[in-house]
């Protein structure tokens, strides 16, 4: 039976001396042809297995290289040495993959973020990416933890859709005509009757109106799936191709959204807390050895653990956009002229106005309430005042927007006569329309950008390393 192994995570969190094991994993250094440092994934944390050389066939021991796979057999014992409790004396040691260590780019030496994303495919081996997809593993689970324990109904929403939720436009076309030989109409027009699905079809960028479908009738549902943006933006946070977690709720006002949100985000702050504090200790200590090397301004108001408890520890602030634009105009770096963007009623506020009022002013998470309804979409309810709508954006230190959400508009006339004024095709939206038209009822939801989480508890700044095959412009390795 080849998985025969023990994980060495069980291995290392056990602390039991005096028993037989098999470990199959990947060697991170040999030293003094005696100590393996070996590591199978499982953990942060390598197992050190000690070889005896003498017994061991020269030719044998010059193929324990860095990135060999190896299968050791021997017994976990007491270790004298410091850093560790347990070892591995080796009884029988299998080379089950050679790792040519002239061409093998992986030595163990530190390497920059940047040489690695060269390397995408082996930076999996990485003590960072190592530490980094396994939070993204937990955060996953967690996600799906917390929406069960509630009672959700997990919604599989569609991939290829004919919508346009945002209303954005940047969506990647899915077709199957021969693009050297295009069907066209009288009028010179692409004719998609030719076309797979009968007409124009993209990727998804937004699970959320199918969502409401769902909720509008199961109550309370969530999806959790890729989106996808044809947006060219080459930058350190923008990816074509992201995972977004929507729920939607049935009964909800925009209160209702916000206490959701906020016991959400906190849920899957303790998880990993509780569950990663190594992963999450060594990422701590690469942020710190990172910003070591930026100007004081512009690093980390607190090491990233601290982070993570300050926003659980502290109830969210809860202020209108309205609010916010004052305290804006009336911050020492507005009259100092130290924002980049400008201030004022009716613009959508950049990183830097979010950051302010999370790091500087209240010194605490924020949700944002009532903003101008000319900057939002148009399934968002409208206020009485009909200048604003019943959003919610959460904004979080160091990052800004973490969640935006609304409460939708229900009611059949408003979301009609508000998709006309945005030329939403209604007639396409026909489906949407008819869930006002049926037992429609007060509901909300909003979005969390998976990514956006992810480098938020890993302390990562560029979303490229958070995601195992990022999708960029003119990048689709793999």
């Amino acid at each position: 039976m080849i998985n025969d192994r023990t994980k060495i995570k069980a291995i290392l969190e056990s602390d039991k001396a005096g028993y037989p094991v098999i470990v199959k994993g990947w060697v991170r250094t040999f030293r003094s042809n005696r100590f393996i440092a070996i590591n199978d994934g499982s953990t942060q944390y390598n197992l050190q297995a000690v070889v005896d050389f003498e017994k061991l066939d020269p030719a044998l021991l010059k193929r324990i290289t860095t990135g060999a796979a190896l299968s050791v057999q021997g017994d976990i014992t007491s270790s004298p040495g410091a850093g560790q409790k347990v070892e591995l004396q080796v009884k029988a040691l299998e080379i089950l993959g050679d790792c040519d260590p002239e061409k093998y780019p992986l030595q163990p030496k530190k390497h920059s973020l940047e040489f690695l994303r060269e390397i995408a495919h082996l930076r999996f081996r990485t003590n960072t990416f190592g530490s980094v997809f396994r939070i993204r593993h937990a955060l996953a689970f967690a996600i799906h933890q917390f929406f069960n324990e509630r009672g959700f109904v997990y919604l599989h929403s569609p991939v290829i859709t004919a919508s346009d939720a945002e209303g954005a436009g940047e969506m990647f076309r899915v077709t199957t005509l021969d693009l050297n030989n295009i069907p066209k109409t009288e009028n010179d027009q692409i004719d998609f009757k030719s076309d797979f699905f009968g007409r124009p079809t993209n990727l998804t960028v937004s699970g959320q109106l199918e969502a409401e479908l769902g909720a509008l009738a199961l109550g309370d549902v969530y999806t959790f799936g890729p989106t996808f943006r044809a947006e060219n933006s080459n930058t350190p946070r923008h990816l074509a191709e992201f995972w977004m977690i929507e729920p939607e709720m049935a009964f909800y006002d925009l209160d209702d959204n916000m206490n959701l949100a906020e016991e959400m985000l906190k849920y899957l702050i303790n998880y990993l807390l509780k569950h990663h504090a190594d992963d999450l200790d060594f990422l701590e200590k690469r942020l710190s050895d990172e910003e070591k090397q930026k100007p004081l301004q512009d690093r980390s108001a607190m090491p990233l653990i601290e982070k993570l408890k300050f926003c659980c520890e502290h109830s969210f602030e809860r202020i209108t956009y309205t609010e916010a634009i004052d305290i804006l105009m009336q911050s020492p770096a507005y009259k100092k002229k130290k924002f980049q963007y400008p201030v004022s009623w009716g613009v959508d506020l950049q990183s830097e106005h979010e950051r302010y009022l999370v790091e500087k002013h209240f010194k605490k998470p924020v949700i944002l309430t009532g903003y101008p309804k000319d900057i939002k979409a148009f399934y968002m309810r409208q206020n009485e005042d009909g200048k604003t709508v019943a959003a919610m954006d959460i904004l979080f230190p160091g990052i800004g927007e973490i969640i935006g959400g609304s409460q939708r508009e229900e009611r059949y006339e408003k979301l009609l006569q508000r998709m006309e004024e945005l030329q939403v095709p209604a007639k396409e939206m026909y489906w949407y329309l008819d869930t006002r038209r049926f037992g429609s009822c007060p509901h909300a939801g909003y979005g969390l950008g998976f990514e956006r989480m992810m480098m938020f508890v890993t302390g990562m700044s560029n979303i490229r390393d958070v995601i195992p095959f990022p999708r960029t412009p003119k990048n689709a390795e793999f």
